[in-house]
């Protein structure tokens, strides 16, 4: 079986497992909002803390920056699939607990159209809800969980106007579906139900700049990103079954057009690549979420549950000795570091958190495709109160198929 038959199945194993996207994520957080929030990034940029506003080449697809589209190979077609496997070890008040996860966590394609003009297209998660906890109550038991997730399936253009300027924009349908269970037994069993269901379209626009330096062997690139606030469209409901009545009712269904909103996103960067060995960048982020609309349904989520402007500074660097010498040489290494400073807020208690992470990216034989190896560590706690502490041990696989699709052999 050859690389292109590998990468055509798994694309289609990737594209009918893409319900299982929003099952990573296993936290009680979750359980809040809209869940964990996705920064689009790929296993190449994972290994690298996350990086990628000012991050171009042909031989990644950077959806962080749709202005990176314009730089691609004219003969190739880029396929990038990405997995995830999350070990969590979690404390909270003397309770420590241990879970373990994975599944896909992201599927592009990235290919030119014209000269200065290049598209991909793809699937990615924006946000992620997983969670399951209990304990005991007074006269019985309660019982939370959570799952599902909002997806992201875009398309998006890249173009070069003029020499070392690229400018880019992505279109999204988002959709998905929420659901945040509590079930309690006692002398009768009841449980309370928080639907949310998004079906909605999104947009994001993006420019860079390269500036060649010594005599062009260096290049210093700075990238931006705009991603506008706008109301999400679908509904949100809440659900109530008690045993006794043996009656299901529907409460507070309302429309998510002008009662939940997305924040308007700011992200910037700077890149400097020496020699094309030796690439360092620094990203941040910025999203307005204390300025966002959300609509708490009564009974069903915190009083004291709010939204807080996020924040996230990262660094990374990637080492490749050089591409066209022995195996090792041709090896990329990647390293990097990120804080964050997330959107959710309880009772006064902001979510943060920071981590590492190392990567490996090995070439296949006799071509082009590369396998992205990442080691992630993130913790993550509430501030200033410690609710529950969580410490995250990721390993992440992308694999990059570079095939040359476009090329036409000459007849003889």
């Amino acid at each position: 079986m050859n690389i292109k038959k590998i990468s055509f199945f798994i694309i289609a194993l990737a594209i009918g497992a893409c319900a299982a996207m929003a099952q990573i994520v296993s936290t009680p957080y979750s359980k809040m909002g809209y869940g964990m929030l996705n920064d689009n990034v790929s296993s190449i940029q994972r290994s690298m803390g996350g990086v990628g506003y000012a991050m171009k080449g042909g031989r990644i697809v950077n959806v962080m920056n749709p202005a990176s589209y314009a730089n691609v190979d004219s003969l190739t077609f880029l396929w990038d699939v990405g997995v995830e496997l999350t070990n969590l070890w979690s404390k909270e008040q003397g309770n420590k607990g241990y879970n373990f996860g994975g599944g896909l966590d992201y599927l592009t394609g990235h290919f030119k159209v014209a000269k200065g003009l290049g598209a991909s297209f793809g699937l990615l998660p924006y946000a992620s809800v997983g969670y399951a906890f209990g304990g005991d109550i007074d006269g019985g038991s309660e019982a939370r969980s959570g799952n599902g997730g909002f997806n992201q399936l875009y398309v998006g253009l890249g173009y070069e106007p003029v020499k070392n300027l690229s400018v880019g924009v992505n279109f999204a349908y988002l959709f998905g579906s929420t659901n945040n269970t509590t079930l309690i037994s006692s002398t009768s069993t009841s449980y309370f139900t928080r639907n949310m269901k998004i079906r909605d379209w999104n947009t994001q626009v993006g420019v860079q700049y390269s500036l060649p330096l010594a005599h062009g062997r260096d290049l210093l690139t700075v990238g931006a990103t705009y991603q506008p606030k706008k109301s999400f469209h679908g509904n949100a409901w809440g659900t109530t079954y008690d045993s006794q009545d043996n009656k299901m009712d529907t409460i507070g269904y309302t429309s998510m057009s002008g009662n939940y909103e997305q924040a308007a996103s700011i992200g910037v960067g700077m890149s400097y690549n020496v020699n094309r060995k030796l690439t360092v960048e620094a990203d941040y982020t910025f999203q307005k979420w204390s300025n966002a609309k959300y609509q708490p349904i009564s009974g069903f989520e915190p009083p004291t549950m709010r939204f807080d402007d996020r924040w996230k500074l990262a660094a990374g660097v990637q080492y490749t000795p050089n591409r066209r010498g022995s195996y090792v040489g041709a090896m990329s290494f990647r390293a990097g570091a990120f804080y964050n400073h997330d959107y959710l807020n309880y009772s006064g208690n902001n979510l943060r958190d920071y981590g590492a992470s190392i990567g490996v990216g090995l070439p296949a034989p006799g071509g082009k495709t590369t396998v992205n190896l990442g080691l992630e560590w993130r913790h993550r706690v509430s501030s200033p109160t410690k609710l529950i502490t969580e410490d995250y041990f990721n390993i992440t696989l992308g694999v990059n198929f570079n095939e040359l699709w476009f090329w036409k052999s000459r007849i003889r």
